[in-house]
């Protein structure tokens, strides 16, 4: 997340579009919604592609190469791929198109990767947040592994769940960097992070 000085953070609003993407997301995987309500979430994501392609842009301006690089690539694949995906293959449902949507699980495997090991970067940073990542990363290979075909729809809801858990904690960590923003002081508890900042040894000269 940014810096007190520069640009105000856009985290929060990144940390919205994520919680409607895993809300919707959850809907889905756990049958909560049919797939008739395809072409809205398309919509959806695409309105998540534009705010957080500029959260990702602010991010990296400040400075933020962990959530920079992450909003952005969630901002591409996660939102803006997702959703045009979602109006191609409704219209492939529609007009019964032949489409092998294994490709799907290929790409998810290197998002889920990439994630997985970019998450040790999150443990500097504020516990929920590292949370909320650990669910990402319990969900995304399900995904991926359900378009690969390598497991079957039935651990769905263990994704859709896990996404539901990550939301939640976007939602309550946009809302306390928001409300810490607005009162100058923490307003909702935020739990320090797993791994703390050691300060360096000091060093003394010989007196002369």
């Amino acid at each position: 997340m940014s810096k007190e000085h520069g640009w105000a953070t856009p985290a929060p609003a990144g940390l919205v579009a994520l919680a409607v993407a895993c809300f919707t997301f959850f809907a889905i995987l756990t049958g909560k919604v049919d797939h008739s309500c395809i072409p809205l979430l398309g919509c959806w994501l695409l309105g998540g592609f534009v705010v957080q392609l500029i959260v990702g842009i602010v991010e990296l301006m400040e400075g933020e190469t962990t959530g920079g690089n992450v909003f952005t690539f969630f901002a591409a694949f996660f939102m803006l791929v997702g959703g045009l995906e979602f109006f191609v293959k409704f219209m492939a449902h529609t007009n019964s198109w032949p489409i092998d949507t294994r490709i799907d699980g290929w790409a998810w495997t290197v998002l889920s990767l990439v994630l997985i090991m970019w998450t040790p970067a999150y443990f500097k940073g504020p516990l929920l947040l590292t949370v909320a990542i650990l669910c990402l990363d319990v969900a995304l290979p399900i995904v991926a592994l359900m378009d690969l075909r390598v497991i079957s729809s039935s651990m769905a809801p263990v994704a859709g769940y896990a996404l539901l858990f990550a939301g939640i904690l976007a939602i309550y960590i946009s809302s306390a960097i928001v409300l810490s923003s607005a009162y100058g002081r923490a307003v909702l508890p935020m739990p320090g992070p797993l791994i703390k900042d050691t300060p360096a040894p000091q060093t003394y000269k010989n007196a002369a």
